[in-house]
Order: structure tokens, then sequence, then C-alpha cells
């Protein structure tokens, strides 16, 4: 198990660092996200090969219908196992729709999976979780958590405080790889990778932001010990995604 875990790990991480294009936004957002170029997965896809990503993450559908693109791009797959839409208000919860049998039929390296602490519903993403790291492990699949707290209830906690709370989660569920969104200042993400331990921070890219913007948040993170970036809507929505992967690429394998 360990040597197909290791060998599978080292699929998405290229020299220690790790660069996903993130195209799972359709569940979660819905079709505000999109214009006529990169409404189209292939396109997407495209960019990903082109673009020296070490992995894409997609829902099993979009995976199951364009499997023949993903094949010929040899592009990495991430399989994200759950998700939800932005329509249900209250407290978030996200619940399986893909298998680990999907998974491994779709030829993927890593499979995700997104867990919103503080949500009132938290335990049965925990629970649900669990399972699907024990079963990820044993096929040889390493599992890429999304912790991002949200709930009624957080408040009155500084982002800060839940962004290390976040990471220590990851690591005590046997998680691999962590995504999170960074809070506060660089002392404070440093601290939250500190808290991981041996589990590889990414950072998520968020919306939509100027490239100068993006490219000095993404140098602070990788100074700041993040292992690299799981970025979407910053670079297929961008005029020269390509170029702009270039520029990112440059700073998350810096020297």
């Amino acid at each position: 198990m360990r040597l197909k875990k290791f060998f599978n790990l080292r699929r998405i991480v290229r020299k220690g660092k790790i660069l996903l294009l993130a195209y799972d936004q359709g569940i979660e957002h819905g079709p505000t996200d999109f214009d006529d170029r990169n409404v189209d997965p292939a396109y997407v896809i495209d960019i990903a090969a082109k673009g020296g990503f070490t992995g894409l993450v997609l829902h099993k559908g979009v995976a199951e219908k364009y499997y023949d693109e993903i094949k010929k791009a040899k592009v990495p797959l991430v399989l994200k196992l759950n998700g939800k839409t932005s329509l249900v208000k209250g407290d978030p919860i996200s619940r399986q729709i893909a298998t680990i049998d999907e998974a491994v039929d779709l030829g993927a390296c890593a499979v995700g999976y997104t867990i919103y602490i503080g949500s009132f519903h938290e335990e049965e993403m925990l629970s649900e979780v669990s399972k699907i790291q024990a079963e990820a492990h044993r096929r040889g699949l390493p599992l890429i958590v999304w912790v991002y707290p949200r709930g009624a209830g957080l408040e009155d906690i500084p982002k800060n405080e839940l962004m290390s709370y976040a990471t220590q989660v990851a690591l005590s569920i046997g998680a691999d790889i962590v995504k999170i969104h960074p809070e506060g200042n660089m002392k404070d993400f440093a601290w939250a990778v500190k808290s991981a331990g041996r589990v590889k921070v990414i950072c998520a890219g968020g919306g939509k932001v100027s490239e100068g913007k993006l490219l000095e948040k993404i140098k602070g993170y990788m100074e700041n010990g993040a292992s690299g970036m799981a970025i979407g809507r910053n670079v297929w929505q961008a005029k020269e995604p390509l170029e702009l992967a270039g520029k990112i690429r440059d700073i998350v394998w810096a020297k």
C-alpha cells in the first residue's frame, strides 16, 4: 500500500510542489463563472496539459464525458468525490457523489473531498471522509481535502485561528494534501502550514483578482511554506491563460 500511495502522490507532485487546475466549480457556483470559451471542458483540459499543471480537478460527470481528451492530454486527474450547490442556504453540507471505484476506473491519481468545519453538519462530513480516506489509501490513492471553516457559530472566532484549525483537521483525519483559503497575514499562514505537520498545504486561488495581486499572493504563500496552488477561475478566465500559468509556475518552482 505504501509503495502504491507513494507512486501515485509522485504523479501529482513535481519536485516537491503541486499545481492543480481546479474545474469543479460547475456544481459549487453554477453558470456565473463561465463564458463561451471556458464553459467547454475541453478548453480547460487543454490549458491543464499545455500549462504544466500537475493535476486537474474534476467531478465525475466531466471526467467521464471527457475521458478521451484527458487521457490524450496525459493530465493527472484528481476526482472530486463530493459537492453541493450554492442554492441551499444555512450551514453547508457536502455529501459524497462519486466513489473510489469510479475514481480508479477513470484513472484518477488522487481523490478530493470538501469538509466544512464549524458547520452544524460537520460530523456527517467527517464520518464520510474517514471511510473515504481508508478506502483511498487501500487503493493507493492520495486524499486531498478542501477544509473550509463555515457555519453560523464561527462569527466570533478569528479567521487566522480557523485557518490553522483547518490544517490540523487535515492532519488528524489522515489527509495527504490540504487545500485552504489563506486568511490573516503571512505569519498566520506560516503557522497554519506548521500546524499541518507532514500534510502538504496548497492554497485556493479564490475569485478573480488582478494578475499582479494574484502573483504577489502566490509568492508570499510559497515563501511561507506552501507546497503549491489549486487555482481555477484566475487561470481559465484569463485572457491569456497559458501566459499566466507560466508566471505561476515560475513562482511555484522558483529556486
